[in-house]
């Protein structure tokens, strides 16, 4: 077994390996082309994020979903490109509205910079995206708007919480099928799509992205709570600290509900204080690493993990299918 690119995906075939490391590399080299201005600055912040590496778990995807096709079509790497440059573009904006520090082991545009310069790369990075996307082709283009729509709807959806009467557990899984499935579900779809394969392997494609996106997010939740800064690249329990709410939290308040220990209670109410002092933040991060409700949400990023690998199974046997499968086993691993 090979690990191929930064995400850490064990690929045991030759070709599979040499196809995939090419076209992780000639989509490196596609991010630093299309984050050059003519503006010394803008090229800085713009590369802030790109130069600190990442899991480039999107154009990974694309990569091997186009194996199904012509995997040296010439649509196969600026589309993952284009996919990179829109989640690069949501994590500038994102690090605004949680007012991170870290990203990726590094100080985040709005800490580096302020917050006009990060919304402002952001909006930069969707325009650069948006040019290389015209040249795909219409069906590119709607594409991307229809996922770009299903993004904002779902960070909308989690800016607001759930209504009266909604099951809050429903409401964020609704909440991370629009924020990171959507745009996982793209790099699935562009790359079988663009490597010219049947249409029903880029819907089978398709659908996988949408289930191995939300076990991804989940995982990052488990993460945010279980890893230290070194494994996640960003300060530990950072949700806790801004107040959003992520899966575990949610698990604790419905076995509270449903009639909790006192010790689950106490939790729910260190949990909704003020998080923003150092020792209250180090007491709810202790006690939800020692809570069940952290394994619980471990096993629903497994089931996720488990939906995306049984959407592979009408898909033909071959390398990129077990790679695939791999790649279910990566995303549970994260969570532990």
């Amino acid at each position: 077994m090979t690990v191929v690119g930064p995400f850490g995906l064990s690929v045991r075939d030759h070709a599979l390996e040499t196809d995939v490391q090419a076209g992780l590399a000639a989509v490196e080299e596609g991010l630093i082309e299309a984050t050059k201005s003519g503006v010394p600055f803008i090229t800085e912040a713009a590369q802030h994020l790109v130069r600190a590496g990442g899991k480039r778990f999107r154009p990974l995807l694309v990569m091997l979903a186009a194996q199904f096709g012509d995997p040296h079509a010439p649509g196969v790497v600026p589309s993952a490109v284009v996919v990179e440059l829109t989640h690069l573009a949501t994590l500038y904006h994102d690090d605004v509205m949680d007012e991170a520090d870290v990203r990726r082991g590094v100080p985040s545009a709005n800490a580096r910079w302020n917050n006009s310069v990060a919304v402002l790369t952001g909006d930069f990075l969707f325009a650069r995206a948006s040019h290389i996307l015209a040249d795909l082709g219409p069906e590119a283009v709607r594409v991307q708007a229809e996922a770009f729509e299903r993004l904002v709807t779902g960070q909308i959806l989690e800016t607001a919480g759930p209504q009266e009467g909604d099951d809050p557990i429903a409401h964020y899984l609704d909440v991370i099928a629009g924020k990171t499935g959507s745009l996982i579900a793209v790099a699935g779809r562009f790359g079988a799509m663009m490597s010219g394969a049947d249409e029903n392997v880029v819907d089978i494609l398709t659908q996988y992205g949408e289930r191995i996106g939300t076990a991804f997010q989940l995982a990052d939740d488990v993460l945010d709570i279980a890893s230290d800064s070194h494994e996640s690249g960003k300060t530990p329990g950072t949700d806790l600290r801004e107040g959003i709410v992520t899966l575990p939290v949610l698990r604790l308040r419905a076995r509270a509900a449903r009639g909790g220990s006192p010790e689950d209670l106490a939790l729910c109410a260190l949990l909704d204080g003020d998080l923003t002092d150092d020792a209250r933040h180090a007491e709810a991060l202790a006690g939800l690493r020692a809570h069940p409700a952290l394994e619980e949400a471990r096993r629903d990023t497994i089931r996720y993990a488990d939906e995306a690998r049984n959407a592979l199974a009408p898909l033909p046997d071959c390398a990129a299918k077990e790679a695939l499968s791999y790649l279910c086993d990566s995303v549970v691993h994260r969570a532990g």
